[in-house]
């Protein structure tokens, strides 16, 4: 492996960390109540019962609303177990960020956090790692050994790719992958082109969908270094700036928040709720953010 590359830890020792600084961190302060981000979603089909304020519109039933004239919705039992499948970005880009903690080592802790807490209890997770083309697939399953897999997995240095990775291959072979209800996880820093937002809806009209955005500051935020050099990370072109120039970097952070802006009107009408990672975060405070966000959600 890369010596230069933060990711030489074995799977042992990631996930002996992350038990240590993360999982106990988050049961002492959730007291292990996850259910606000690992709800469940039932498979079977219960009962019709009016809409109500509230509601969730993704259980809508369309063809009993078009011949009542009135909104109905879905009620579904809840399975004890969740079945989940982490989606899981690991194009080229994801490895920018401090030489310490670039993006891909926050995947591989959120993914390793995730699997952990799900197949402790005895739910099965599967992942698919995605760069223009299927890296690995892991079935469903609800063994230590499993997550240990996983983090193996995310552990090997991505491939070289000279093109922008394109989220719609991963979330239309997710769709045609997940047949079961479940909750899926999509992690992503979603520097993709466009298209992705309707695979994303049809999964959204199945599944619990938790997408989770990573980032770092340095992407619209550049140093007064003076003239650098900076570089695509997905493509490898390279091009020179003059980072002294305060109208050049107004314009850099002017574009995030733009981009920001559309990612968050899309995924909005995919229907599904995004939350962001930065590499400065830490992990436990992030997680309980999310948790807390999606509480309020749905309380």
């Amino acid at each position: 492996m890369d010596a230069t590359r933060p990711l030489g830890e074995t799977p042992e020792r990631v996930l002996h960390r992350l038990e240590w600084q993360v999982i106990r961190r988050l049961d002492g302060i959730l007291q292990g109540n996850y259910r606000t981000i690992f709800r469940g979603v039932g498979t079977d089909f219960r009962d019709l019962r009016e809409y109500e304020p509230g509601d969730d519109v993704r259980h809508i039933d369309w063809n009993v609303t078009a011949r009542m004239d009135h909104p109905f919705v879905r009620q579904y039992t809840e399975d004890r177990e969740v079945t989940a499948w982490l989606l899981l970005d690991r194009s080229p880009s994801m490895g920018f960020g401090p030489i310490d903690r670039p993006k891909e080592l926050v995947l591989c802790e959120l993914a390793a956090t995730f699997a952990r807490l799900l197949t402790r209890t005895g739910n099965r997770v599967g992942a698919i790692l995605f760069d223009n083309d299927v890296e690995s697939m892991l079935p469903p399953r609800s063994s230590k050994n499993h997550v240990l897999a996983l983090t193996r997995e995310l552990l090997r240095p991505p491939k070289p790719s000279g093109a922008i990775t394109d989220l719609t291959g991963l979330l239309d072979l997710a769709l045609a992958t997940i047949k079961r209800r479940s909750l899926i996880v999509l992690v992503s820093d979603f520097i993709t082109p466009s298209g992705w937002e309707r695979p994303l809806l049809q999964l959204t009209e199945r599944h619990e969908i938790v997408a989770i955005r990573l980032l770092d500051p340095r992407e619209y935020e550049l140093p007064d270094a003076g003239v650098i050099v900076v570089e695509d990370a997905e493509t490898g072109d390279q091009l020179t700036v003059d980072s002294s120039d305060a109208e050049f970097r107004h314009r850099l952070r002017e574009a995030g928040e733009q981009r920001e802006a559309e990612l968050r009107a899309a995924t909005l009408r995919a229907g599904a709720d995004i939350y962001e990672v930065s590499t400065e975060d830490d992990l436990v405070t992030a997680l309980v953010r999310i948790i807390g966000a999606r509480k309020r959600r749905f309380n």
